[in-house]
């Protein structure tokens, strides 16, 4: 079983990674982000460091779908690989942050990888607006996110909504996370679990 939450920076993934991965007993797989050696430099510079950023998560979620495949475990995994080809990359592209040389190799890259993996069994989609967004980003307080502006993400959330609406990699599951809290509200976090056990009994 592999189960994937997808959703735009600070929408909630890798806490409701967290509890369904205790809730399930299943294996979680996180984003590479304290070891990713670009990502404040990418913040900071982001028209140098584009593509280095974007090919180091490729690779780095490229491994995981690997692992997963080979594991033979049910396994959670926070954020996908196809967020970073059809909303990251091509946002950069788009806002003039990657060249055309450097965006056709990152899509040459991922096309290759994606002819030998298969998507998620379930996809979990975290809606959010961009006000919710900015206030998530800033409650959780890391420095390099700091800069970080509001048509940045309003740019990314409209790639990940055309992105959604075309989904057909597999079961898609759509969670409005603008007026839930399912860290602290208990009904919030079992809305959510009835929602995956019902697209998951329909997967057997």
């Amino acid at each position: 079983m592999h189960v994937a939450i997808a959703g735009n920076i600070g929408a909630g993934k890798t806490t409701l990674t967290q509890l369904l991965a205790k809730h399930y007993s299943w294996e979680a797989q996180f984003e590479d982000v304290l070891e990713n050696p670009y990502l404040e430099d990418f913040y900071n510079q982001m028209e140098r460091w584009s593509f280095n950023l974007q090919v180091y998560f490729l690779n780095s979620r490229f491994r995981q779908l690997l692992e997963i495949r080979e594991s033979g475990k049910s396994i959670i995994q926070d954020r996908t690989i196809y967020e970073d080809a059809y909303i990251f990359a091509p946002n950069l592209h788009a806002m003039g942050l990657m060249t055309n040389r450097d965006y056709k190799n990152y899509i040459a890259l991922f096309d290759l990888m994606e002819s030998v993996t298969k998507g998620p069994d379930l996809l979990i989609y975290l809606r959010s607006s961009v006000p919710n967004l900015v206030n998530q980003i800033q409650k959780r307080g890391r420095d390099y996110e700091t800069s970080i502006s509001i048509d940045y993400l309003s740019r990314l959330n409209e790639r990940y909504e055309a992105w959604i609406h075309d989904y057909s990699k597999g079961n898609l599951l759509i969670i409005d996370v603008d007026n839930i809290n399912f860290v602290e509200e208990k009904e919030d976090l079992g809305n959510i679990i009835h929602k995956i056990d019902t697209e998951l009994h329909g997967l057997f």
